[in-house]
Formats: structure tokens, C-alpha cells, sequence
């Protein structure tokens, strides 16, 4: 029974394997706007799903990490879904309050920007398998918003 059981399990593993998933590529992070308490920044990620059908995202986890330490982090419960035989755009919103922008004013310099990683893991339910978590990361540089993001 127990050889029975293992075939079935590799036959399905093996199978599964090869279903096609969908992709994802975190493409970029931008200054969206800036408030007197927090800037706000967007991870723009493309999703594209080679099913006929569209398929739901479960959440979108994220951490922002700058200068070796992690300054932002959450999650943006139910996002929608990816749209069927086609690319989708999402847009992670991810809020970073002054206060901790100002301990970073070492890597800041004289370029007024900031090293990052985003990293993001986008959840999704396919059909037969379930929940898949697809990690994404992205590293760069983003610049601070100015004095004219404010008044401008």
C-alpha cells in the first residue's frame, strides 16, 4: 500500500511540476507622493497569467528594506485578480514615514537617494494546487521627495 501511495504522490508531484504557473516581475519603484507624516512609494509589478481564465490574488506581502535594515513592511489584502490570457499591472503601495527616512541619512549623501530592496511575495489560488506565493525582489535606488513634493 505504501509503494501505491508513493507512486501515486511522485505521479502527481511529477505532473504538477509541469503545469504552466503564471509569472511575475517586480519591474519598478517610484515616488508616488509625500505627506507631512509619510512618503509614499510604488512597487510596479507585471503579471502574466496563461490561463483562459482570470485567477485571484490572495494578498501581496512586502518588506522594504534600506540601508541593511527593514523600514516598511505589510500587506495589501485582496488586490483584485490577474486577467486571463493577458499581462496585469499592480501597483504595491508601500508607506514610509519621515521619521525613519531621517535615520537614513547616511546612505542619503549627497545624491538625495536611498539603496533598496523591495521585496514582495504575490499570492495567488491556482486552480487544483491552491495557494502559490510567487517571491519577487528588486534592488535600486529611489530618490527622496524634495521640498517641492510638498508645496509643488
Amino acid at each position: 500500500m505504501a509503494q501505491l501511495f508513493g507512486k501515486a504522490s511522485n505521479f502527481v508531484t511529477e505532473k504538477l511540476g509541469k503545469v504552466e504557473k503564471p509569472e511575475a516581475d517586480l519591474t519598478d519603484v517610484d515616488f508616488r507622493k509625500a505627506s507631512f507624516d509619510a512618503a509614499e512609494y510604488v512597487g510596479k509589478v507585471h503579471v502574466k497569467n496563461p490561463y483562459d481564465h482570470s485567477i485571484p490574488i490572495c494578498e501581496i506581502t512586502y518588506k522594504l528594506r534600506c540601508a541593511g535594515r527593514e523600514i516598511a513592511s505589510g500587506t495589501v489584502p485582496d488586490p483584485g485578480s490577474i486577467k486571463g490570457n493577458d499581462v496585469t499591472l499592480l501597483e504595491v503601495p508601500v508607506k514610509v514615514p519621515h521619521s525613519v527616512l531621517a535615520t537614513l541619512v547616511k546612505d542619503v549623501g549627497a545624491d538625495w537617494d536611498i539603496d533598496y530592496e523591495l521585496i514582495l511575495g504575490l499570492t495567488i489560488d491556482l486552480p487544483v494546487i491552491g495557494n502559490f506565493t510567487m517571491p519577487l525582489s528588486k534592488k535600486g535606488e529611489i530618490k527622496l521627495p524634495s521640498l517641492n513634493s510638498f508645496f509643488g
